[in-house]
């Protein structure tokens, strides 16, 4: 058995599931081209991920007219993206292992294509809902598969970056949808979805391989090549290749963890922070919002094309802020500041049809709804968007970390699913209502956080662990 604090050690400069540090002189010399064009075709598939996710808001009038969709109908087509994302993410593990990291890209990039081609040639709800479903798929993979690519190919000093690219990529995916779809048809849409896909699949021909993964699988050529090509053709690579190797060996030793075994007493609070952040991300009503916020303006009487342009600019501006910050303001601020932000957004929301329904003060109904969804994704994208993904990365040692890491991203997808398809039923039932019981799921993640929720904030990998074990 490994004792983990040995492989802390030992891997102090790797730093647990990342590429290791190269020597100084390395460093001056280095040629990182490559990686960022590794990164920019990588996060092709995070920013087809966003257009998926933002596709059904502004496209739902019409196409619920175009093919008499009813709102049963066109909630399931909404949803059935995050269900096929669970199945995605869920195979997206042993896929990338299998197949490796480009060799699953271009698995999800074929089915996202796939699915976007049914969606413009639908003339009625099954091959609509196939199409959402084989996009869901690919994109839960995307999911996985693009951050794991990206953190074994950067350089230390570049991976906090080009890691918050994929966070940032999606939510730019997403606002795009969100501004296009005030302009173009629905099946026009469709095609422009497979934009992304396309640049992805062509531009896997022309970078390496993760180096990680094929150490892994123990092909020594292919390995050497891709790291030299990754960090230049005049850098010597030899200690970064030996770094590598040994902690591929070191992580082979390890036993296998079960999911079983995350319910042992020394993992257990780590579980239950990483599932009950995804459980309060999403139930905090985050893809009801998203995926129909049309719906939400017209219904308070606001513009809804001004209200999705806004909702756009707003997402990028706050996510790309997010991404510069998150290691200077700390992890558990920004929760407890997004999650105030989000439950006090519901709340305006609910205003604003409580006095719609009882006709009270008409007039500042739409100014109400327009300024509680906005506050809410300024909230969401200030930190229980991305936050709860760097906090599972952190909290769970290595020996069941991608164990711990498919419940976790299972979860989410799970109530990502949950909530996108209650929502227009939820809306239907009472308009203000729904926003006061994600209000109150929002209030209860601040106790959450406040109470279980660790501080990561520069401290190492294992003094985060042992705190949380202790």
């Amino acid at each position: 058995m490994v004792n983990e604090r040995d492989i802390e050690k030992r891997d102090d400069r790797v730093q647990d599931d990342r590429v290791p540090l190269i020597s100084q002189d390395e460093t001056r010399k280095e040629n990182n081209f490559m990686v960022y064009l590794s990164t920019f075709v990588a996060v092709c598939g995070s920013f087809s991920f966003g257009t998926g996710v933002g596709y059904s808001s502004p496209t739902e009038a019409s196409i619920k007219k175009d093919l008499n969709l009813t709102i049963a109908q066109y909630s399931l087509f909404g949803s059935i993206l995050t269900f096929g994302a669970m199945i995605g993410a869920v195979a997206s593990g042993p896929m990338s292992d299998f197949f490796g990291r480009k060799g699953a890209l271009r698995i999800s990039s074929a089915f996202c294509i796939g699915g976007w081609l049914a969606i413009y040639l639908a003339q009625g709800p099954v091959p609509l809902d196939a199409g959402r479903l084989a996009t869901g798929y690919g994109m839960g993979v995307f999911s996985y598969v693009v951050p794991v690519f990206i953190a074994e190919i950067a350089p230390r000093q570049l991976r906090g970056l080009l890691t918050a690219a994929n966070q940032l990529l999606i939510a730019t995916g997403t606002s795009v949808s969100f501004v296009i779809g005030t302009l173009l048809h629905w099946r026009t849409m469709a095609l422009i979805g497979l934009i992304p896909c396309a640049v992805l699949l062509v531009g896997l021909f022309f970078i390496p391989e993760s180096p990680r993964w094929l150490a892994k699988i123990g092909n020594q050529v292919e390995f050497d090549l891709a790291l030299q090509k990754l960090r230049g053709k005049d850098v010597n690579v030899s200690e970064a290749a030996d770094e590598i190797k040994e902690y591929i060996e070191t992580l082979e030793e390890l036993p296998k963890a079960r999911l079983i075994d995350l319910f042992q007493r020394r993992y257990l609070r780590s579980v239950i922070i990483g599932v009950g952040l995804m459980i309060f991300q999403q139930f905090g009503g985050i893809n009801g919002i998203c995926f129909y916020a049309t719906s939400i303006f017209a219904s308070a009487g606001f513009s809804a094309d001004i209200g999705n342009i806004i909702y756009a600019i707003l997402q990028v501006v706050v996510t790309t802020l997010n991404a510069l910050f998150i290691d200077k303001a700390g992890r558990k601020p920004l929760l407890l500041v997004s999650a105030t932000g989000m439950a006090l957004g519901c709340l305006l929301a609910a205003a604003s049809f409580y006095i719609k329904t009882y006709q009270i003060a008409l007039a500042a109904a739409p100014a109400l709804a327009v300024t509680g969804i906005l506050l809410y994704i300024v909230g969401y994208s200030l930190g229980m968007g991305a936050v709860p993904w760097v906090i599972m990365s952190e909290i769970f040692s290595i020996d069941v970390k991608r164990t711990a890491g498919g419940l976790v991203t299972l979860v989410n997808w799970a109530g990502a699913w949950a909530v996108s398809y209650t929502f227009n039923f939820l809306f239907t039932w009472s308009c203000y209502g729904t926003f006061l019981l994600y209000a109150a799921v929002n209030v209860a993640c601040i106790l959450f956080v406040i109470k279980l929720v660790p501080e990561t904030k520069r401290q190492t990998l294992e003094q985060i662990q042992a705190g949380i074990t202790h």
